[in-house]
């Protein structure tokens, strides 16, 4: 990163407080996984108090799948609500007030046991779903708003990395000290004054006049395209083919299958014939942790297309060698450090491209009116996806056995030749620089891709980025 003046300490504070939050999304995604055996335990003893017989098996599965991607219907009504707050209450004050469900959460899923209520943990899931839906929408808006463009992708990538580090309590203490979006103070409340002083304090220097002219002009261009609603964003060709590439971005993380593995990994490494599955759980997120910070150096040096080019294909080898390691299991016992090496691969892969990139970019493809809606779309999609796997992976797996990543195998290499063919380069570009190549491309119709250069621009291939 070159532009190493620009990251101030005022500027890592706001972005670091920030992505804290996103630790109750990581934490509570892969939370449920390891004490699998515990829960269960737990579900069966209270279903005996009450009906004094144990609890039948389908039933239990049941519970156990409900009480995993209950999280994700928590996620989907988190996530759309995502604009009713950033518009009315600004990116600061909507974080301060999600989390408050994080606490509520907690209170549920804390006293359950002692009310012996396994209905209260799976209230509580849903709970602390709603907080995280709701993260995953301001976070992202929240950082790329207040990055400098030469590393908006660096600091973006951050909020990957807080879903799977941080402390809740650390973000209730630093937040309120950390100062609203310079974006939404001069767009959305008009106060240019203070927006500039808080660039200043942001980039440590009294020439933010760039970046002062750049959110001018996408002022002038909210004046002509006003806040556009959840069902314009699907109606107006201006906006209808970079939603769509959102929506994609999105249902590519999540349908990769890398919630099956962080769901569900214990089991599988079980079932793979791993002697310590839960050590082998924990080597799987401390994998997770350092290539999320791999991709943090290398986001802006690669961009962000490639990366997820190169994410999807890595873990779709990934998942070609982790089912050949669980169908040949039984005749080649050594076959297990192999399905241990498959998912650690399969998850590096996920964090060098579809982990954090699908978040940041979303804001990057909208300018200030069609944002809020379009981050709520985009999430809704990827929650949306990520209860479909939760909730469907057991069955799928009792159906399909050894060969059930072969499904997501499948579904990373379609979307690897969706981001080759349709996946706009961001890298280095103003919001609005890349607003106006949808609006070019919208307004050309069917024949956008008539002319090599457009081609060239969209799919990231312009030598000047």
């Amino acid at each position: 990163m070159e532009c190493s003046g620009q990251v101030t300490p005022r500027l890592l504070m706001a972005v670091g407080t920030a992505v804290i939050g996103s630790l109750q999304f990581g934490y509570n995604t892969g939370v449920i996984n390891a004490p699998q055996n515990i829960i269960e335990g737990f579900y069966n003893e209270t279903w005996s108090s009450r009906f004094s017989e144990p609890i039948p098996q389908s039933t239990l599965t049941a519970l156990w799948s409900l009480s995993v991607a209950i999280f994700s219907v928590g996620g989907m009504c988190g996530s759309f609500s995502v604009s009713l707050f950033v518009n009315r209450f600004g990116r600061k004050n909507s974080m301060l007030m999600a989390n408050v469900l994080a606490f509520i959460a907690a209170a549920f899923m804390g006293f359950s046991k002692l009310a012996a209520s396994f209905e209260m943990l799976i209230i509580g899931r849903f709970i602390v779903g709603l907080y995280s839906g709701l993260s995953t929408g301001f976070v992202p808006i929240y950082v790329e708003e207040i990055s400098p463009t030469s590393i908006r992708g660096a600091l973006g990538t951050l909020h990957q990395l807080g879903v799977v580090i941080g402390i809740l309590m650390a973000q209730c203490v630093l937040l309120p000290l950390c100062p609203e979006s310079p974006r939404y103070l001069l767009i959305n409340c008009k106060e240019e004054s203070k927006a500039r002083s808080v660039l200043v304090e942001l980039r440590g220097t009294e020439e933010v006049s760039e970046d002062m002219q750049e959110m001018k002009e996408e002022s002038q261009q909210m004046m002509r395209e006003k806040k556009v609603t959840i069902p314009e964003l699907f109606r107006s060709p201006m906006y209808r083919q970079p939603i769509f590439v959102a929506i994609m971005l999105q249902l590519s993380q999540q349908l990769s299958g890398i919630n099956a593995v962080f769901y569900y990994s214990t089991g599988i490494f079980e079932r793979a014939g791993v002697p310590q599955p839960v050590y082998a759980t924990i080597g799987a997120g401390v994998v997770n942790t350092a290539f999320t910070v791999v991709s943090l150096f290398v986001v802006e040096r690669v961009g962000r297309r490639p990366l997820h080019l190169a994410g999807l294909m890595g873990m779709a080898i990934s998942a070609v060698l982790l089912t050949i390691a669980m169908a040949l299991l039984d005749q080649l016992k050594w076959m297990s450090y192999v399905s241990i090496v498959a998912i650690f691969s399969f998850v590096a892969f996920f964090e060098i491209g579809p982990g954090p990139i699908p978040w940041f970019i979303v804001a990057e493809l909208f300018s200030q009116g069609p944002r809020p809606a379009a981050i709520a779309v985009a999430g809704f999609s990827n929650w949306s996806a990520n209860f479909l796997v939760g909730m469907c992976f057991p069955y799928v797996e009792q159906l399909c056995g050894p060969y059930v990543f072969i499904i997501f195998t499948v579904l990373l290499l379609g979307f690897f030749t969706f981001t080759y063919f349709k996946v706009p380069e961001t890298k280095g570009r103003s919001f609005d620089e890349i607003a106006a190549g949808f609006r070019k491309s919208a307004g050309q119709g069917a024949d956008k891709y008539s002319a090599p250069e457009e081609f060239n621009t969209l799919r990231g291939d312009d030598p000047d980025l």
